[in-house]
């Protein structure tokens, strides 16, 4: 992705550590890796271009895997899911930031109107691509609600699953452990 994690977790784990930046779309990765290097972090850091739904490592490499905004765009989740508790270690966790369903009272609707209306039309007056906007708000709508994704995580064989909304529920992060 953008490579904003990676270098969170890039300098969390120091020289010694190693941190891989993943994504399918090789012009995404090509962007997130620019990102690393322009933070100066290019020592502990390797690029891979993935699919999430069937990712190329050995099974139990990895002690943390994580999905930033990424998991909403996935097409099959299940597989991802599997996919990501497969890779890491016994003991390893799997961290998703996404975006998720409004919790406050009241909150969902003006997050709809900001979502569908207002989102799109900034994106053509700044972006000029109305577009891309008007997908992201659908997305997140496709997306799972914190319970189901929840769900989906138990039956991928995680445990200790939990999640904390953060911003009302607009967005959540989901933990799960593999043991």
């Amino acid at each position: 992705g953008t490579g904003d994690l990676t270098i969170g977790l890039a300098r969390q784990v120091g020289r010694e550590g190693l941190v891989l930046l993943s994504d399918i779309n090789a012009a995404m990765l090509a962007h997130g890796r620019d990102h690393v290097i322009d933070a100066g972090l290019v020592g502990n850091v390797q690029c891979v271009q993935a699919d999430a739904e069937r990712l190329p490592f050995a099974d139990a490499s990895f002690d943390c895997v994580t999905i930033g905004f990424g998991l909403r765009n996935v097409t099959d989740k299940p597989a991802a899911l599997a996919s990501m508790r497969r890779v890491l270690k016994p003991g390893g966790r799997l961290l998703i930031l996404e975006f998720s369903r409004p919790t406050l009272p009241g909150l969902e609707a003006l997050y709809d109107l900001y979502s569908f209306r207002v989102l799109p039309l900034l994106g053509r007056v700044v972006a000029r691509d109305a577009e891309s906007y008007r997908y992201l708000a659908e997305s997140i709508r496709r997306h799972p609600d914190q319970q189901t994704l929840l769900g989906m995580m138990r039956d991928a064989g995680l445990e200790d699953c939990r999640y904390h909304n953060l911003t009302g529920g607009i967005v959540a992060v989901h933990v799960g452990q593999r043991y």
